[in-house]
């Protein structure tokens, strides 16, 4: 695959300052509010987001981190279940507005997960979403409430965020296959079928 950075260090960072200033306005401060950031990116951005507030605001929001493996709509296509991570969630979120924290936004089954997930341990009284990538392709009516980029991609290509605290450097890239190997994919998944077909007798 081919890489090419659409978002440096710096991107990152004034995207992030900007989500702090909408997520500020939007509440009408910062009281009462949660981040809750999913594994595994989505946790230090969502600390990176308090920390930026903190900067703003000089107010400590409260951080959490949030496993949705347990909640996940494949479970059953899945040959071994995905590992489960410590929950990290605030107290009480009863009555308060969660900013659910990620990465990427790709289908929206991952944030409808973790809606389910947030609302067994409490009824928050509202729940938004904060996301540093939208790259469109929902499969759900699930929108972010705030955006760091807007970045239009085919189902062949990924958008790869990377970390300092994970990955030890911090930009986006968008990956995108040639079309030989798109299509030697393509063929190698039709012929699995085919053969599964037959081996069935279907």
């Amino acid at each position: 695959m081919s890489e090419k950075v659409i978002m440096s260090a710096e991107d990152m960072r004034r995207a992030w300052t900007r989500i702090a200033h909408e997520v500020i306005e939007r509440n009408h401060g910062c009281d009462g509010l949660v981040f809750v950031g999913l594994y595994t990116r989505g946790v230090p951005l969502a600390s990176r987001l308090a920390a930026a507030i903190r900067g703003i605001e000089g107010v400590d929001v409260p951080v959490g981190a949030l496993d949705i493996g347990p909640y996940r709509d494949d479970l059953s296509c899945l040959q071994t279940p995905p590992s489960v991570r410590p929950n990290d969630i605030p107290d009480d979120i009863v009555g308060k507005r969660v900013v659910l924290v990620d990465d990427v936004i790709y289908t929206g089954r991952s944030i409808r997960a973790a809606m389910d997930a947030l609302i067994d341990r409490g009824r928050p009284e509202h729940v938004q979403l904060a996301v540093l990538v939208d790259r469109g392709h929902r499969e759900l009516p699930i929108r972010p409430d705030y955006i760091g980029k807007n970045v239009p991609t085919s189902r062949n290509e990924e958008i790869d965020v990377r970390l300092l605290e994970v990955d030890g450097r911090d930009e986006v890239v968008i990956a995108s296959q040639s079309a030989a190997q798109a299509g030697g994919e393509e063929s190698t998944k039709n012929a699995v079928a085919a053969r599964r077909r037959h081996e069935s007798g279907r």
